[in-house]
């Protein structure tokens, strides 16, 4: 398969044929070009997508997906599933505060990333009624079938904040494993947790 552009990074796809206990197992292998995940995943990465992974995803995962409106593949992080509520509200000493409702009940809590405390500088707020940036910061309810992505490199990631919800079913399948460099940790890391919000929420 050919690269294919997307904003802020160029993938481009093949399919890997792996050896497990003796038995065959096909995935999709990727190559990450492009900053949008750095410094999780680097110019240059290759990425296995896990097999049958396709129109799933989890909180927090990675994923490979196609944007609304877009045939081009990007590489992204889930953030907020259906019926979550999330917002991104900026200050002068914090410019990026991702702040996440599960399930939309229960206590707003912080999304903290370990990238993005030494990356993120522009001040941002989201979210409109479709995902994308908005003026001021306000807490949006995930639409059914859809899901809140963001790259781990705030300030140069086309993310939703750009092209708003992604849908579930253009989610081409969750990144399980780094296969190279080989020097890498096979494993992706700088997955978020989430932690108490003492400020008030939007």
């Amino acid at each position: 398969m050919n690269p294919r552009r997307a904003a802020g990074a160029v993938l481009g796809t093949g399919v890997l044929l792996c050896l497990l206990a003796g038995v065959a197992v096909t995935a999709l292998g990727v190559r990450v070009d492009g900053t949008s995940m750095s410094p999780t995943l680097r110019p240059g990465d290759r990425v296995l997508v896990t097999p049958g992974s396709a129109g799933g995803a989890r909180r927090f995962d990675v994923v490979l997906l196609r944007a609304a409106g877009k045939d081009a593949l990007l590489v992204k992080r889930v953030i907020a599933l259906p019926g979550d509520r999330v917002a991104i509200v900026s200050t002068p000493d914090e410019p990026f505060q991702v702040l996440l409702q599960e399930g939309g009940r229960g206590p707003v809590r912080r999304v903290v990333a370990p990238s993005w405390a030494s990356q993120a500088h522009r001040t941002s707020a989201c979210c409109g009624p479709d995902g994308t940036r908005s003026a001021r910061p306000e807490l949006r309810t995930v639409p059914e079938g859809a899901f809140f992505y963001l790259g781990d490199n705030p300030d140069l990631s086309d993310d939703s904040r750009a092209y708003g919800w992604g849908a579930l079913d253009r989610v081409e399948g969750r990144v399980g494993a780094r296969a190279l460099p080989v020097s890498a940790s096979p494993d992706i890391g700088n997955r978020p947790v989430l932690e108490e919000h003492r400020g008030p929420s939007p």
